[in-house]
């Protein structure tokens, strides 16, 4: 099995370090990192269920990176383990346009998220949404979720009310959970384009220029 992947730059390098950085904020856990030829898969689990009878609605960040050499392996790691390996190669110098050859970290184990599959193909496109109407449901959901969990809150009231709030859905975008804008915000990924919304079976994508938020509607 590959023990490390070769991005195209240090400009690809810190792309992926601005958003693994921006990942660990928000869920400082692991990243599954899926390999398939030319193309690394980075997702990241930013909402999802804690247990059996825990019913949050499951919101996954994805990023994609073009890979220099061909290899294929499903990880999942510690992102602060490949954060600090990409801060090893950033400390040795880089060329800008070299390929860079970036070491995986011992794999984390068995994320919860991780087991869940979002589709790869079959996507339809049906609406699209104001990247300001996503980043206000964000602000709000964060206030809100601030003001209802005083310091000392116990972890699973923190959890219910989190999923009350994220599973809420935004007025004026059909089937899109609170919890889709804030994945959106927190990692980057609203600019001043239009988002676009797909489906395939149960799952609804948010996609821009910029990043994927991949949500998985309640049976």
């Amino acid at each position: 099995m590959s023990q490390s992947f070769s991005l195209s730059d240090s400009l690809s390098l810190g792309d992926l370090q601005v958003y693994l950085a921006r990942a660990a904020r928000v869920q400082g856990g692991s990243v599954h990192l899926i390999a398939s030829g030319s193309v690394l898969a980075v997702y990241t689990g930013i909402l999802y269920p804690r247990g059996l009878l825990d019913r949050s609605t499951t919101v996954l960040g994805l990023r994609t990176f073009a890979l220099t050499e061909p290899v294929d392996f499903d990880r999942v790691v510690p992102v602060r383990g490949l954060l600090e390996r990409i801060a090893r190669l950033e400390s040795d110098g880089l060329t800008s346009d070299v390929p860079v050859v970036v070491p995986l970290p011992i794999e984390s184990g068995t994320a919860t998220w991780a087991g869940i599959s979002p589709p790869t193909s079959g996507w339809l496109a049906t609406d699209e949404a104001d990247a300001q109407v996503l980043r206000a449901a964000a602000h709000a959901g964060i206030e809100e979720v601030a003001a209802a969990l005083p310091t000392g809150t116990g972890e699973q009231i923190v959890e219910r009310v989190r999923s009350e709030i994220w599973g809420r859905p935004i007025d004026g975008v059909d089937d899109v959970p609170a919890g889709a804008a804030f994945a959106a915000f927190s990692l980057g990924f609203l600019g001043d384009e239009p988002v676009r919304v797909l489906e395939a079976g149960p799952w609804i994508r948010l996609t821009t220029s910029r990043g994927h938020v991949l949500v998985r509607r309640k049976r």
